[in-house]
């Protein structure tokens, strides 16, 4: 699955790499994990929505669905199994609402030994290309019923894994949804998430051991 990432570009490297408004604050983030500790809830992460795809929002991540009563169920929602999107409650009614997650890399980690005891660190990003690139997301707009207020939550949509992040994820064999650039807007455009789950498609991507 992927729950950390890297966010470590800056507003410029966005609007030229997907030609977009970038105009709320953001702080690069090398390592942005997707669990929070106690307490702490905001865990912002640039996106762009498929209803505004002309500029960048800031998702929280961990869909939230419409029936969650608080933000504590984010963190079972951090990924969203593509195979399953249509059928798992918490993403079914959300399917449709796409978005592209902007990152600069992924992190997993090998297993060494059957315990996970021992592993191994890696930064994952599309091969050859040293700059920012989108994972697939779909996300909802939850109303916090204590406050009233709307929140944008966002999940990172995951496939069973390629030849390569096989061998890296090597205890659950599952990858992000990683958009080449020649995909960003098919993602965006409603086309059915089945045609992103491997083998069907297979982003080219390059693991460097950390």
């Amino acid at each position: 699955m992927c729950y950390t990432i890297s966010t470590n570009y800056t507003q410029e490297d966005i609007e030229k790499e997907f030609n977009v408004g970038f105009e709320v604050e953001f702080k690069a983030t090398p390592v942005l994990s997707g669990f929070r500790k106690k307490g702490e809830y905001d865990n912002k992460v640039p996106i762009i929505i498929d209803s505004e795809p002309d500029h960048v929002v800031l998702g929280d991540w961990g869909l939230l669905p419409s029936w969650s009563k608080d933000r504590s169920f984010q963190t079972n929602t951090l990924n969203a199994v593509g195979e399953e999107l249509e059928i798992k409650p918490s993403f079914k009614n959300s399917v449709n609402n796409r978005c592209l997650v902007l990152v600069n890399g992924f992190y997993e980690w090998k297993w060494l030994d059957p315990a996970g005891k021992k592993k191994e660190k890696y930064y994952i990003h599309l091969i050859n290309e040293n700059k920012p690139f989108a994972l697939a997301g779909i996300y909802n707009i939850w109303k916090d019923k204590s406050s009233g207020q709307d929140l944008l939550s966002f999940s990172i949509c995951t496939s069973v894994a390629n030849e390569l992040m096989s061998e890296i994820h090597n205890n659950k064999k599952r990858m992000p949804i990683v958009l080449d650039n020649a995909a960003r807007e098919s993602w965006l455009k409603d086309t059915t998430h089945k045609n992103f789950i491997y083998p069907i498609y297979d982003p080219k991507l390059e693991a460097i051991l950390i």
